[in-house]
């Protein structure tokens, strides 16, 4: 059973682990796995407001990573695998829908888990989720489901990629495609190189553009016309960023200390993510919709990475 401190001991020994990720010494992988030991043990003295902080540190740090990139090279890396990530997207939405009506999974939820696979993992969530009308516990499902599939990837995918020889290209694309969140998908390719970085941020963001039409498309097939479509503005952001670069490259110093800022934030966003996953967030999540995920990311993983491999990407 978790034990949860009373008052200022838990909080101190979240801000303790809060320090520690904005150290040199901690890791995306290593700082989402201490969220996950404070969330499964102690808890989170300030659980209510983790999902919102996440938000806005996740997409002020992609921001500030885009201080690191040249525009031009954005352009191109957006360009990489166009195609195939419409493929993709319609693929793994395809097979979504046909491995939830196998399971018999709740429509909302089985849409969710789709959304979130397909193409950004909680942010297509977020943003899908108020068009279908899902209600809190479908919508606690998808996320937990998305968020644990999420977690492991950030741990698996470099090693894998090291072992198969992935150059940090092919790593790139495949991290963007396979992995669901921004923030994993960064943690991972990191670890990998700077090339693999800078494409899979750059492709992961494209693809995070196609949550306009999955939602226009959500709007129709669930008859909710009057639904608000969320626009991710932050993705033009940090292109506005790049160009800033290209345009005045004559502040290398001071961009550097910005996507090094940035970098960090994303550790810490990876820390308050695990953080955030609690015993009873993964409780409610149950068996079925657990392997549709799986089954998904199986899915979308191997044919990624078969196309990134015969260059079909």
């Amino acid at each position: 059973m978790r034990r949860v401190l009373p008052g200022s001991p838990r909080e101190a020994l979240f801000a303790a682990a809060l320090v520690f990720c904005l150290t040199p010494f901690a890791s995306p992988p290593l700082a989402l796995a201490v969220g996950l030991a404070l969330a499964l043990t102690v808890g989170h003295p300030w659980g209510a407001h983790n999902a919102r902080v996440v938000k806005y540190l996740l997409q002020v740090s992609v921001v500030g990573l885009g201080f690191g990139m040249n525009f031009g090279q954005v352009v191109e890396a957006g360009r990489t695998g166009v195609a195939f990530t419409a493929v993709s997207i319609t693929g793994t939405l395809a097979a979504g829908w046909l491995i939830g009506r196998w399971l018999r999974i709740e429509r909302n939820t089985s849409s969710l888990i789709s959304s979130g696979t397909a193409i950004c993992g909680g942010s297509a969530i977020a943003a899908v989720a108020p068009i279908i009308n899902a209600g809190e516990k479908e919508i606690s499902v998808a996320l937990g489901t998305v968020f644990i599939l999420n977690s492991v990837a950030l741990f698996v995918f470099p090693p894998v990629g090291r072992y198969l020889g992935l150059s940090q290209t092919q790593f790139g694309l495949w991290s963007a495609i396979a992995i669901h969140d921004t923030s994993s998908v960064v943690g991972a390719a990191a670890r990998y190189g700077p090339e693999a970085l800078r494409i899979a941020t750059t492709v992961k963001l494209t693809r995070a553009l196609w949550i306009l039409p999955l939602s226009v498309f959500a709007v129709f097939a669930f008859k909710n016309k009057s639904a608000k479509v969320t626009v991710p503005y932050f993705i033009f952001a940090f292109a506005g960023a790049s160009l800033l670069v290209s345009a005045f490259p004559g502040f290398s110093g001071f961009y550097s200390a910005v996507t090094g800022a940035a970098k960090t934030g994303l550790t810490v966003t990876l820390f308050l993510i695990g953080a955030g996953l609690s015993r009873s967030t993964l409780r409610s999540v149950g068996f079925r919709p657990v392997l549709q995920g799986v089954l998904l990311w199986g899915l979308i993983s191997a044919a990624a990475l078969f196309a990134v491999t015969r260059g079909a990407a």
